[in-house]
């Protein structure tokens, strides 16, 4: 059975699982340190996992948000051997559901290229004539 989650901060445990979930996506190489994952969970406003029969984090996502009228919900993973089982969908409602216990009426979603089909199901839309802005890298 897998449950999903709240998670206020991460175990030495589920900090190795989840830095493996970001290089499953490319998100991080294997040489990047991932210290900040650390502080990217605790500093969040809402962040989640699902978790496996035994313990393991298999999934996660997050949500960026003042805590009371916006949120933007991102870096949301499944592994690979654990998709197509609804637990990315879980994920983003849990999230969603705690938003909006905070009041957030207003959440967004940060998406790669290549997962519109998935977040469509989900009855999410993209928003009409808006751009994500980036500023540069300075690196």
């Amino acid at each position: 059975m897998i449950d999903c989650r709240i998670i206020k901060e991460l175990s030495g445990a589920d900090f190795d699982r989840l830095r493996k979930l970001y290089i499953e996506t490319a998100w991080i190489s294997p040489d990047d340190p991932a210290v900040f994952l650390y502080r990217a969970v605790s500093g969040s406003a809402v962040a989640a996992g699902a978790f496996d029969d035994s313990g393991t984090l298999i999934g996660f996502g997050r949500a960026l948000s003042d805590g009371c009228s916006d949120a933007y919900i991102q870096d949301v993973v499944v592994s690979p051997e654990f998709r197509g089982q609804g637990l990315g969908r879980q994920i983003i409602r849990l999230i969603e559901g705690e938003l909006r216990k905070m009041g957030v009426d207003w959440i967004g979603l940060v998406g790669e290229p290549g997962t519109e089909k998935f977040y469509s199901k989900l009855k999410l839309k993209p928003k009409d004539g808006y751009t994500l802005w980036l500023f540069p890298d300075e690196g």
